[in-house]
């Protein structure tokens, strides 16, 4: 799962960069998670160490070490200084630094991003590696290494214990995917998805998700076995907009004594207002005990009209009033804004119809193309980034009903096409595919905002964090 970048939820290891990363560096044990982790950072990226370790890590290009004593400090990462004490070892035996001297040159890099104070320590260093045989043009390359370092050098015992968490949660996200999506949609908000893409991603590893009910649902989302004993995903009442936790509470408690009959039961026992009983009937909570959304609404309302007092010993023929259900796209855009996620169909779905007539193709179909394939794509956008070591690219990531697509937009580009990449939800892209091994961009050339397709659909992305 690791090395096929399936690590969305995966602590560290779930950002667009580290998913790139994954399948070029594929680790095969503990210690590759280690560098994994350690190599997506600023300063291996602007120290330009990711490239030179790649190449090596595949064999493209040859281990050499600068000197006999600089391989026992290099070795593990093939030549290619990556952590912030490999830094510090470098300066004291290439360079002559004392134990003293390198830890100043490491407060040093703490503090260059913030006042661009390394140059008092570059003359030392080259000096030192020139005074040892060292050619000055590897000095110069290993100063410019430190100053990227300063952006964000990553100690190698933080990427171990980072490492080891990933690791841990990648085996939950394998062994045990319904807990392991319990556990994280519960502690939202958290990490790089919404809770709408961290329940397709669990659907897709089959997991059955089940609404959120006010029939079973307590605050938290829950664990429920099916007819075969597999644990099955139950919504939990946090998610229903508008609705706090006493409210839920409530519920739970009024549902232990006994089950409810109808939404003014519901009303009547567990104390809720008439915001509360709209919040749980707009996230479709009540389709147990009124029907569907429509027919939710209308128990509310009717009663709301009298007193509840003078309804007592009157018989209520709700079933005699004739409502019509909500429409497929009705219920889509009212799951969307009511808990911010559907358990129906993909929105992309509803579309692929038309999309096709548009000649575009689903996430999974682009994986078949070749390299250099003109192609138009589609979805729903769920990411933006805009990393400082991207020189101005803007990188979206939209999802559809197969998966996703890493959407690759030139500075030129979404400086042209502003309000489309900032504020549009729904855009189809034109562009170029670009593979390398099992990592698949699109370059795009244009982008179209097709939100009139799903208007009224309110999604969340998460956006430059």
């Amino acid at each position: 799962m690791i090395q096929k970048a399936d690590t969305i939820g995966v602590f560290q290891i779930e950002s667009r960069a580290q998913m790139a990363m994954l399948p070029r560096l594929k680790p095969t044990c503990f210690y590759d998670l280690v560098i994994q982790v350690a190599i997506v950072r600023p300063g291996p990226i602007q120290g330009n160490m990711v490239h030179p370790y790649l190449q090596r890590r595949r064999g493209l290009e040859p281990v050499v070490y600068p000197s006999e004593a600089l391989r026992k400090v290099l070795k593990r990462t093939l030549g290619v200084p990556i952590f912030q004490e490999q830094v510090m070892q470098i300066a004291m035996v290439a360079a002559g630094f004392s134990g003293s001297e390198a830890d100043l040159l490491r407060r040093s890099m703490a503090a260059w991003a913030r006042r661009g104070d390394m140059g008092h320590m570059r003359q030392r260093l080259v000096d030192g590696m020139l005074e040892r045989g060292y050619p000055h043009g590897f000095a110069m390359q290993i100063f410019e290494q430190i100053k990227g370092f300063g952006e964000y050098g990553f100690p190698e015992s933080h990427a171990a214990s980072f490492a080891l968490l990933a690791y841990v949660s990648a085996w939950l996200k394998r062994h045990h995917p319904a807990a392991f999506a319990c556990a994280l949609l519960n502690s939202q908000p958290m990490g790089f998805y919404q809770p709408a893409q961290l329940v397709q991603d669990t659907r897709r590893h089959g997991v059955s998700v089940l609404p959120a009910d006010v029939r079973y649902s307590d605050w938290d989302c829950a664990l429920e076995p099916d007819a075969r004993g597999k644990p099955q995903l139950r919504l939990g009442l946090r998610l229903v907009k508008g609705l706090g936790k006493p409210a839920a509470g409530r519920i739970s408690m009024a549902r232990h004594e006994q089950p409810f009959d109808d939404a003014q039961d519901l009303a009547t026992r567990a104390r809720l207002n008439r915001r509360e009983l709209a919040a749980l009937a707009a996230a479709a909570t009540l389709r147990g005990i009124a029907g569907h959304r429509h027919r939710a609404y209308w128990q509310i309302a009717a009663g709301e009209k009298q007193p509840a007092d003078l309804l007592l010993g009157i018989t209520r023929r709700d079933d005699d009033a004739t409502i019509r259900p909500a429409s497929e796209l009705d219920d889509l855009r009212a799951d969307y804004a009511a808990t911010g996620l559907t358990l129906g169909r993909h929105p992309l779905a509803l579309l692929r119809a038309a999309l096709q007539r548009r000649r575009i193709r689903t996430a999974r179909q682009l994986l078949d193309l070749q390299h250099g394939t003109h192609t138009r794509a589609c979805g729903l956008i769920t990411m933006r980034q805009r990393p400082l070591t991207a020189n101005g690219t803007i990188f979206l990531t939209l999802e559809d009903e197969t998966g996703h697509i890493n959407v690759v937009v030139w500075q030129r580009l979404w400086e042209r096409q502003r309000d489309v990449v900032l504020k549009a939800s729904l855009v189809a892209v034109d562009g170029v595919m670009e593979s390398d091994g099992e990592v698949y961009h699109l370059i795009a050339r244009r982008l179209h905002d097709f939100g009139h397709l799903l208007a009224g659909l309110q999604t969340r992305s998460r956006d430059f964090c």
